[in-house]
């Protein structure tokens, strides 16, 4: 692949990319992306066979772009209490940076839920949850949290972060009448999630 045509795909994805979170896959059009892309509609082809095809290449990147965002929550050498930190500082301010994205995936997860599987098996999530039972056996242990236990714990941090972007429509307006700016409100809660989850694991010794 030549320079010019590595340019060219990466236009394209960074276009599909805008599209298909503005407007989700059934409200995209090839037309669409290809001129956004500032070019015409038989050279996107040229690149991506199909809307689909190019969708999923879209979909799968996002997703691996999250994960390998949180890698550093796996590294052994922090504390779990750092590490959950480390996760609501990060995903937030990731949210922040693309706050239309909790919308784009959950619509597309009730949409094809098939590919969320496929995605799901690739990352082998599994393999992360043991990773942190051998890493943190002691502090688990001290907050009462078992391998059964674990994912009700991550799924709950990950909700905690996800919500005010999922309802962030609803949430702006409540604030509106309480004087309170959502934007100031977000960069507050990074630290006010992870000490409130931290205190409640401490409370359940």
């Amino acid at each position: 692949m030549t320079d010019s045509d590595r340019q060219t795909e990466e236009k394209i994805f960074e276009a599909a990319t805008d599209v298909f979170v503005e407007k989700g896959m059934d409200g995209s059009r090839m037309q669409d992306i290809a001129n956004h892309a500032g070019i015409n509609k038989s050279l996107l082809h040229y690149y991506y066979r199909s809307k689909d095809h190019l969708f999923n290449a879209v979909f799968e990147k996002i997703a691996d772009e999250m994960f390998r965002k949180f890698a550093p929550v796996f590294d052994e050498n922090l504390s779990l209490d750092d590490k959950i930190r480390f996760f609501f500082r990060e995903h937030i301010g990731f949210l922040q940076r693309n706050p239309r994205l909790p919308a784009f995936l959950l619509n597309e997860i009730n949409r094809n839920p098939g590919r969320v599987k496929k995605l799901i098996r690739n990352v082998n999530v599994n393999k992360f949850w043991m990773m942190l039972m051998e890493q943190h056996p002691d502090e688990l242990a001290e907050y009462r949290i078992t391998k059964e236990l674990l994912p009700q714990l991550m799924i709950t941090i990950a909700s905690i972060s996800v919500f005010p972007f999922a309802a962030r429509g609803i949430l702006e307006t409540l604030f509106e009448n309480m004087d309170i700016d959502f934007d100031d409100f977000l960069e507050k809660r990074k630290e006010f999630a992870a000490t409130f989850v931290i205190n409640a694991l401490k409370n359940n010794k």
